[in-house]
């Protein structure tokens, strides 16, 4: 006789046995082998998992858990430089149509004016008086000069040399622009030079500088807030006291932004780990 018992034996349960059903990716590839031994292949040796799914002996693909650490903790990237350059652009034009109607006594004075006449001295002199100083080069100052010391010990120099050229164009900026101007003031109409307003420029340049060049060290979101407080409450003690007129206000801004969006571009790169 031919057949063995081996064959005979494995006829007879294939024939009289259903098909099972292999349900999973894995077993349909899965070579099977009569005399139940392993097959040699590496797909075949692998142990099911959890559950009695089959399990994956090689490593999934994918970024390693470091990388994804390192990702989800590294702080976020400065503004592409073309969009730097469009809000740069655009306060450029909004300072030069302001200064074009100083210089020719245009219709947005006679707004100005309008809108400084019905602020001025709304709010006692004593409190507009402490909000103005803000603005004081010996008040405002300092707190850059710090801050520029902290990010330059820190290994920042590019972002502290640009805070404090930033803060060297300042008065390089609006002292000509006072004289070229000849603008008078609210409460004082026979004196000049009172656009744009240095008070402003001094403070939005120096509290908003030295928080960007201290911000990527700190664990904390305030400083940005606070700066842009502390402008802000300059800015309002200088109208409501009649110091300057808002568009004296309003032209310092715009005008010192395009400086401050250079000082970001480069206090965004920090060196050492945050505080």
């Amino acid at each position: 006789m031919s057949e063995t018992a081996r064959s005979r034996e494995t006829e007879s349960d294939t024939s009289t046995g259903l098909p099972q059903r292999r349900t999973g990716h894995a077993f349909a590839h899965t070579p099977h082998r009569s005399d139940s031994r392993t097959p040699q292949t590496p797909r075949g040796a692998r142990q099911p998992g959890p559950g009695g799914r089959p399990g994956t002996t090689p490593p999934v693909p994918g970024r390693p858990a470091t990388l994804l650490r390192r990702a989800s903790s590294a702080p976020p990237s400065a503004p592409a430089p073309r969009a730097l350059a469009a809000v740069s652009a655009l306060c450029v034009a909004l300072f030069a149509l302001i200064t074009w109607q100083v210089l020719v006594s245009g219709p947005l004075l006679t707004l100005d004016a309008r809108l400084s006449r019905a602020l001025v001295r709304t709010v006692p002199d004593e409190v507009t008086q402490r909000l103005s100083d803000l603005g004081n080069v010996p008040v405002a100052v300092p707190v850059l000069v710090f801050a520029v010391v902290y990010a330059a010990r820190r290994g920042n120099r590019a972002g502290a040399a640009a805070a404090a050229l930033a803060m060297a164009l300042v008065p390089a900026l609006v002292v000509p622009l006072k004289q070229w101007t000849g603008r008078p003031g609210p409460l004082e109409p026979w004196a000049a030079g009172y656009y744009p307003s240095g008070h402003t420029a001094t403070a939005f340049v120096a509290y908003t500088a030295a928080a960007l060049l201290v911000s990527p060290y700190l664990r904390v979101r305030w400083p940005l807030p606070l700066a842009a407080a502390l402008t802000t409450l300059t800015a309002a003690g200088l109208i409501l006291r009649g110091y300057h007129w808002p568009l004296d206000v309003l032209a310092s801004l715009l005008m010192c932004t395009p400086l401050l969006l250079g000082v970001h571009r480069w206090a965004a790169r920090p060196v050492g780990p945050p505080a």
